[in-house]
């Protein structure tokens, strides 16, 4: 059932306040010892384990995670308050006005009946804001941050390059480039060159999340779970191991490749 709203914001307060509360001279030495350098890191560490609780769909822990991941804002915005330069309020406030404004066909008289459509009306609306703020021109990717994974950095680059028109036809043609890309590895390879070998690797790993996004599927999520298999395997060769008193290290590789053959089943 949805949250009563009035139950919700209680809550809320209830956790600003407590956190006010940590951050206060009598509070909790930890907490008041932070600044918004430090606490970055768990910020990365939260946003991974929400994502760690939706693979494994395990709701309970997902409910956990999110209140830590919520939990990061509140901290955020506290030590700004105390700052003097925004309040958690006005989070919320930027937050409904800019959902408000970049939803013209749900809000105004735009439309947009799909998706894609969607997304170029958002970014068409986000230029103009970008104009309005500074004067000074700005580049179609320069609102992208660089301070994120890489995998991540290359979805939205590529994704913003389509949606400006700069794109392949089809999928068969991000298969060529991908091939062509290959080739230059190779070639790489070859002169012994490290730096050169790194470049193409590059363009091998940026071409194939092209390839992902006209496939519509998320690299990120699709390499997740693909570590996710590669631990469930290998744990079962490990076991399968162990009952004969073996290792890894110890086994040679056609009866490894035996094994993982057999995890596969």
């Amino acid at each position: 059932m949805p949250d009563d709203p009035a139950s919700a914001g209680h809550k809320l307060q209830q956790l600003l306040d407590i956190m006010a509360r940590l951050r206060s001279p009598d509070g909790c030495p930890w907490d008041r010892e932070q600044n918004f350098d430090t606490i970055k890191k768990y910020t990365v560490e939260e946003t991974y384990e929400v994502l760690d609780a939706i693979d494994r769909r395990d709701w309970v822990d997902l409910r956990d995670e999110l209140g830590d991941f919520i939990l990061q804002a509140v901290f955020y915005s506290q030590m700004a308050a105390e700052e003097g330069r925004f309040t958690f309020a006005d989070c919320l406030d930027a937050i409904n006005a800019k959902l408000i404004r970049r939803h013209p066909h749900i809000f105004g008289d735009e439309t947009a009946r799909t998706g894609d459509e969607v997304l170029k009306l958002w970014d068409s609306i986000k230029a103009t804001e970008k104009q309005q703020q500074n004067d000074k021109p700005k580049g179609l990717l320069d609102g992208i941050p660089r301070a994120q994974p890489a995998l991540l950095e290359a979805q939205q680059i590529s994704s913003r390059a389509a949606r400006s028109g700069f794109d392949w036809n089809s999928a068969d043609d991000v298969f060529a480039k991908l091939e062509e890309e290959i080739a230059e590895y190779r070639e790489a390879l070859a002169t012994g060159s490290a730096h050169a070998a790194e470049d193409e690797m590059g363009d091998i790993l940026f071409t194939i999340v092209n390839l992902a996004r006209f496939a519509k599927v998320d690299p990120e999520q699709a390499l997740r779970r693909t570590n996710a298999k590669f631990r469930r395997r290998f744990a079962h060769i490990e076991q399968r191991l162990g009952e004969e008193g073996k290792n890894v290290s110890e086994t040679n590789i056609a009866e490894l490749e035996a094994l993982w053959q057999e995890a596969k089943r």
